[in-house]
């Protein structure tokens, strides 16, 4: 994983645990998705870059599912991911 748990778990509350578990489980999915990007972008070979954009699809989608657990176990986080998309919404209405 590219990205470092930023906090100790051991010291937090066990559902305030669960939240920063998807939380950097998030983060690794990004990560690697990014760098199978990049790998599939420097490939001179086909067969590879077709792999590794699968792959880093397969990533995005597991990012998914943890932003949807995320979502059920924190609703102050839902709430402030659906604000995020109203006011993104609003902004491509004016551009």
């Amino acid at each position: 994983m590219m990205s470092q748990i930023p906090i100790r778990m051991n010291n937090i509350p066990l559902k305030e645990s669960d939240q920063q578990v998807l939380r950097a489980s998030m983060i690794a999915e990004l990560d690697a998705a990014s760098l199978y990007d990049q790998m599939a972008a420097s490939s001179s070979h086909p067969n590879v870059r077709k792999i590794l954009k699968s792959i880093a699809e397969e990533e995005k989608v597991h990012f998914g599912e943890f932003l949807s657990q995320l979502n059920i176990e924190d609703g102050e986080s839902a709430k402030a991911i659906a604000k995020g998309d109203i006011e993104a919404r609003k902004l491509r209405e004016v551009i």
